[in-house]
């Protein structure tokens, strides 16, 4: 399972209220992404609605036909958790600026589960790349790792 189908969206039931419709909790969830891409966000709060629009503007722009079913709101999101680990956050503090940036949240137990299986993923590339003859590659990923494990 990818870690962004654990992030879910805070305050879900207000939203879900406030905009007088139901869809899933995942942040993620095709329903929640229709939602974010093409919905009315008019009965939003101005906080609540800056964060969504915020989150749409940072993760779903995308020019490809089948946005935001692309995959790309997934891979950028990846990337900026890759990014607040690579800022020195743990995965409790990654969680805060989530939830202060994107009003979205995760367990910090799915982060720790996820940053392990990168450093595990960085480690086979490192290898691999000792293997095959390419030591800039491996490098790369040795410093990624490094990176992530600090």
């Amino acid at each position: 399972m990818a870690v962004t189908d654990k992030i879910y969206v805070k305050n879900h039931r207000q939203i879900a209220s406030q905009l007088d419709t139901r869809f899933p909790k995942s942040a993620f969830s095709g329903a929640t992404l229709d939602i974010l891409f093409t919905g009315d966000l008019s009965e939003l709060n101005d906080a609540t609605r800056d964060s969504v629009l915020e989150f749409a503007e940072d993760f779903l722009d995308c020019d490809c036909d089948s946005n935001p079913y692309c995959g790309h709101p997934e891979e950028k999101f990846v990337e900026y958790l890759l990014d607040l680990r690579a800022q020195g956050l743990d995965p409790e503090s990654m969680v805060d600026v989530m939830t202060d940036d994107y009003m979205v949240y995760a367990y910090p137990g799915d982060l720790y589960s996820f940053l392990d299986d990168a450093i595990r993923t960085l480690e086979a590339v490192e290898e691999l790349a000792d293997v095959d003859g390419r030591p800039e590659e491996a490098d790369r990923a040795s410093r990624k790792k490094r990176e992530l494990s600090r």
